[in-house]
């Protein structure tokens, strides 16, 4: 296990999030945007409020900063504020995750609490099982709504290397 595999995980997890938020979500009316279901977390946006809600609590408690509250539907009803507001979450994961050492996944990062007993891996593959999971919930919500998303096993981005450096022993960098 080592932090390329996660800088590798999480080009997936963006790649992913990007491609719903692109191919399916900005065509959607207003309406549908915010209609609200009663399945998962209600509407498509409140969905994806959620999932960036858990993403940056997540790494907020990794990088060792106070905790934001759940992000509130009813104040990001604009799609062009939802999506600047994800790219700056993202924007900080891609941050933590481009300073990851594989020393630092053996990690206990928090002191106290219920999650004291955690370790820094343990805490990555939460945010990414997560976001799989979310995803999924997102996929059946578009299609309740008559959206026909389509399946695929890969994206074109997502399984080649992350656009960041790797910090390497010694002081090599990837090329």
């Amino acid at each position: 296990m080592t932090a390329d595999i996660f800088r590798h995980f999480f080009g997936y997890h963006f790649s992913e999030n990007r491609n719903i938020w692109d191919a399916y979500i900005t065509p959607l009316s207003d309406d549908q945007f915010t209609q609200d279901v009663s399945y998962s977390h209600g509407s498509v946006r409140n969905q994806i409020l959620h999932l960036m809600s858990v993403d940056d609590a997540w790494f907020s408690g990794l990088r060792g900063v106070e905790i934001s509250d759940s992000l509130d539907p009813a104040t990001l009803v604009d799609r062009p504020v939802v999506r600047a507001h994800w790219d700056a979450i993202e924007q900080r994961m891609r941050d933590y995750l481009g300073g990851l050492q594989d020393d630092m996944l053996f990690e206990k990062p928090f002191a106290e609490g219920e999650d004291k007993d955690l370790i820094v891996w343990q805490v990555l593959l939460q945010v990414t099982n997560h976001g799989t999971d979310h995803r999924a919930q997102l996929l059946r919500l578009l299609n309740d709504l008559g959206v026909k998303p389509c399946l695929r096993t890969t994206s074109s981005t997502s399984m080649t290397t992350p656009p960041w450096p790797s910090p390497r022993r010694g002081g090599e960098k990837r090329e």
